[in-house]
């Protein structure tokens, strides 16, 4: 076995080991994978969307529903998102404000996905 150590491409651990026949594995995440195929996975990865993560870490994706995390002011109303709203069917967008979604009582928004963790 190889004493070379390979940054994991999952979770970007430096400790990933050789485990056999060419298999490295991660004593972080567990995750197992072959640094032959690192290149092709790296270049699909690239070709798809940006990963928008919550608060929390969780991956969203369009249609999830999600939960405001804390109290946001909104321009030209009198009262805040209050921490707690749920807001259904979101869509994920490129930019500063990553979420568009309808809530109600206030109407089309744009969040930022770090305010909102996944219902």
């Amino acid at each position: 076995m190889s004493e070379e150590m390979k940054e994991c491409p999952s979770c970007k651990s430096p400790y990933g080991y050789a485990v056999e026949q060419g298999l490295y594995n991660c004593p972080e995440c567990s995750f197992e994978w072959n640094p032959g195929e690192k290149e092709s996975e790296e270049t699909e990865a690239e070709n798809d969307e940006p990963v928008i993560k919550d608060a929390n870490g969780n991956v969203l994706e369009d249609g999830d529903s999600v939960v405001v995390v804390k109290d946001l002011p909104v321009k030209g109303f009198p009262k805040p998102v209050k921490a707690g709203t749920k807001v259904k069917n979101i869509r994920l967008t490129d930019g500063d404000h990553n979420i568009d979604c309808k809530i109600k009582d206030f109407g089309a928004m744009a969040l930022k996905s770090e305010f909102v963790k996944k219902a």
